[in-house]
Order: C-alpha cells, then structure tokens, then sequence
C-alpha cells in the first residue's frame, strides 16, 4: 500500500532496488573527555551503513519510497574496555499524499543505550540470536519505524514488522541490558512493542492510519473533513488512557504528534475542538503549554 501511495504521488515511472531506511546517524561525543576520537567517528560511519545498507523485510523499495529516519546517539561515557554509555533519540517521518510536507512518526528518546562496541567490528543483523545490545536496538527501532511506516498507510500493514521487533525483545530479555524486560520501568522497549501488538491497544494502530491516511492524505481535497478524521483518530488512541494511563505507547504518540496538532487546529476551517482540546489536556498534560496555543 505505502509503495501504490507513493507511486501515485510522487508519480514514478522506474524502480530499482534499494533498502527500507534512508536514515541518518548522528554520533554526538562532546561528553567524552581523553579518548581517542576516531573511534566515534568510525562508529558513526559503521552506523549508517548497518542501517541504510541491512535489508530488514522482502519488501522491494523504490529509492523514493525508503523512510526518512533519524538516529542521534549522544555518548554520555566511553572506558578503555569499548563500553559506551549513552541515549539514542529516533525520528522518522512519512510523506503527505499531494504535498510536500512529511509529517512525524516516531520522536522516542532512549536513555537505557549501553553497548560495547570494538573499532572496525562488523555489524550484521541476524534475526535468530541475539548479538549485541548496539545492533539489538538499532534493529528493534529499525522495524519499529518501518511497522509504524507501514501501520499509516493500510489497516495493521506494520505486523509482521512489529513481530520482529517483539522477538528481538525476547532474544535481548536475558543479555542484562537495561529496556527489553518489563522488571525495568514501564516506560522501555518491553512496553512499547507488548502494547502496540496487544489487543487492548489496537486503537493506537487504528489511529496511526485513520490519522494519516484518512487525514492528513485527503487534506487538497477536503480540508474540515480531514480535520474531523484526525481529532476523531487522536480520540480514539485517547481512550487508551482509560486503559492504561500510563501508557508509553500514548507518551510516544504525543511526543511526535503535538506541534503538528497544534499547527492542525489552529486554522480554518473551523470545527468543534473543546472536547479535544480538553482530551489533549487530560491524557497528555506535560503537552499542556502546546495545548493552550490551538485557537478555537
């Protein structure tokens, strides 16, 4: 479905084959002080490569048609035995049928990133074992993105992409590293894959497509009727809060989505926001500031 959108709007006429990401990795070291800097250079170099060049599904991808995703790893520690503390922020985005804008998807700071990593290794993904933690969450956010991809352009198209990245969840739950078990916080890896999949949750997927393409897709051609389907879907995965509200699967959704919903109903045409305004307020407070800027 994404590459019969996107052949439509982009109007292409030639395909090649190409890998799923179009990512970007950014290894920031301004924390780390006496090492030898070329190390985090060639890890910044090994990184895109693992990510741009890894075939991650069957699926052929046109060059166009790859997700344009961002990986920004700050090294917070690095000691003489290649252990490296860190956070990883992950973003990606997906294009709007008939425009040029790419609208959000994914904003997921990480903080729970400790890896070893020897200079010159090679990284390769294998989707049986477990192999280290550096390519275990770089390949769970992998599928992560490319699910979610997916999940917005056909009803539940990310699912066998999210089941990958619930079994690299459960080959990495017995390495020791912190995010992969749910003994850890509720807020982790092991949270966020179990509720995008869990029956309970379905109206989180639900969303990612009545949101996209139901929504932001059909904006050129019916502007307040693409509005009332987008605050309609953000109703929807609002519900969850009921659930439960704690939810990460929620926090994540928000921390992509809210200056684009701000930008969404702050303009005509018109329709009735107080109910969603007040749900905005409730299920994602520390947006709140956000919130306050949509004009009714």
């Amino acid at each position: 479905m994404r590459k019969l959108i996107l052949f439509l709007s982009l109007s292409m006429i030639c395909f090649s084959n190409a890998q799923e990401l179009n990512c970007t990795v950014t290894v920031n070291y301004d924390k780390v002080n006496n090492a030898n800097t070329q190390v985090f250079k060639t890890l910044q170099t090994a990184l895109n490569d693992f990510m741009n060049k890894t075939v991650w599904t069957d699926q052929t991808y046109n060059q166009k048609e790859r997700i344009n995703c961002s990986i920004y790893i700050i090294i917070d520690s690095y000691d003489n035995s290649n252990n490296f503390g860190a956070t990883i922020q992950v973003q990606s985005s997906r294009p709007i049928y008939n425009s040029t804008y790419s609208s959000p998807i994914i904003n997921i700071n990480d903080k729970d990133f400790l890896f070893r990593y020897i200079e010159f290794e090679n990284l390769i993904y294998s989707p049986n074992s477990y192999d280290s933690n550096l390519i275990s969450v770089l390949a769970f956010y992998s599928y992560l993105i490319i699910g979610t991809d997916a999940d917005s352009f056909s009803k539940n198209g990310g699912s066998p992409y999210f089941k990958t990245a619930q079994d690299i969840v459960n080959l990495a739950a017995s390495s020791g590293n912190k995010g992969w078990t749910q003994s850890d916080k509720n807020q982790n890896r092991y949270f966020l894959i179990n509720d995008i999949i869990a029956p309970n949750f379905s109206a989180y997927r639900e969303t990612l497509y009545s949101y996209h393409f139901e929504g932001l897709d059909t904006m050129t051609t019916d502007l307040k009727a693409s509005k009332e389907n987008i605050k309609q879907s953000i109703l929807k995965i609002s519900s969850l809060f009921n659930v439960r509200p704690s939810a990460y699967v929620i926090r994540t959704f928000f921390d992509a989505k809210s200056d684009e919903i701000v930008s969404i109903f702050s303009g005509g045409p018109n329709i009735q926001i107080d109910d969603l305004v007040d749900k905005l307020n409730n299920v994602s407070p520390t947006n709140a500031t956000k919130w306050s800027k949509i004009r009714y």
